[in-house]
């Protein structure tokens, strides 16, 4: 008996093989197409009769995939990324009249910095595009945005694959934090002056300022810190109040400072550069929406190195 040939009909089969193969997860598959588990597990069944195959096998860690599922894999996937090559390339997209949601993958402090002016811009120029953030691991950036799960990545994302395209914003730097009354006049303190203050450590998910623990303890910078909070938005508050100090990304101490209620002072010490960046994926090249706003956010947010 002849096997029905694999179609036009069937390109949503194709779909869940690809979802399976990228997450090695029924469940997630289905979450990323919008089907239920039993629909993801019905179209398994359908794909094993077409290429009388099992194609993946349930293990403790995950779907791993068979060889003729290896085989399958790099054929369908360039003829997926010809598809949506074809149909973007006629797509057109006018941000005045477009009807679009972008998922943006950013940290805490990058929504901080980045959601007000884009939004503000977004309010004015294209009222009909949304924006959903995502909080994606870093070390998951690169197959959420080759998948489709994420338009776009902003801020420091260290370690993306090559079929990353990235364009650097501006390099940051940290920075020590005081209140504008501060005892502490110095506009440059030496490495005894920050040792003697006290500090607010404030947690974020951003992947940079998360590294600052690891890199003062590497030169062997003592801080007393003496309130740890699980968020950062509200350290200036206490910092503005006290006499406390916090150390903080220049550009999210700047956007704080805006009312010169505090001084940010340099530290009389090198730590790595943080360089802020717009991220994308080859999968998406041929998008003109993502490509806009791509191009929207650089045109906003780049600051030519000195």
């Amino acid at each position: 008996m002849t096997k029905p040939h694999v179609g036009i009909a069937d390109l949503n089969l194709l779909r869940v093989f690809l979802a399976i193969w990228d997450l090695r997860s029924l469940t997630a598959a289905g979450d990323r197409l919008g089907l239920t588990q039993p629909a993801v597990s019905h179209a398994l069944r359908r794909l094993r009769n077409l290429f009388e195959d099992p194609l993946f096998l349930r293990t403790p860690g995950g779907m791993v995939p068979t060889d003729a599922a290896y085989r399958l894999y790099p054929p369908l996937a360039q003829a997926f990324a010809i598809i949506n090559d074809a149909v973007q390339q006629l797509a057109k997209f006018d941000p005045a009249t477009a009807q679009r949601v972008f998922r943006v993958s950013m940290s805490d402090m990058s929504e901080f910095y980045f959601l007000p002016p884009l939004v503000s811009m977004l309010d004015r120029e294209a009222r009909g595009i949304r924006i959903e953030v995502a909080n994606i691991p870093v070390q998951s950036v690169s197959a959420a945005m080759r998948a489709g799960e994420i338009d776009l990545a902003l801020g420091y994302v260290p370690g993306l694959d090559a079929g990353c395209v990235s364009q650097t914003l501006f390099v940051d730097e940290h920075v020590c934090v005081v209140r504008a009354g501060h005892p502490l006049r110095k506009a440059k303190p030496t490495r005894e002056d920050l040792a003697a203050l006290r500090y607010v450590y404030a947690t974020t998910n951003a992947t940079g300022h998360r590294m600052v623990e690891q890199w003062l303890d590497e030169l062997d910078v003592k801080r007393e810190v003496v309130v740890r909070l699980p968020h950062f938005v509200v350290a200036p508050e206490i910092v503005m109040n006290t006499d406390l100090a916090v150390i903080f990304p220049k550009s999210i101490a700047r956007r704080f400072n805006r009312g010169k209620a505090f001084r940010v002072l340099p530290l009389p010490f090198s730590l790595p550069p943080i360089e802020i960046k717009v991220h994308s994926h080859t999968q998406s090249a041929s998008d003109p929406g993502i490509a806009w706003l791509r191009d929207a956010l650089f045109a906003m947010f780049h600051q030519p190195q000195a």
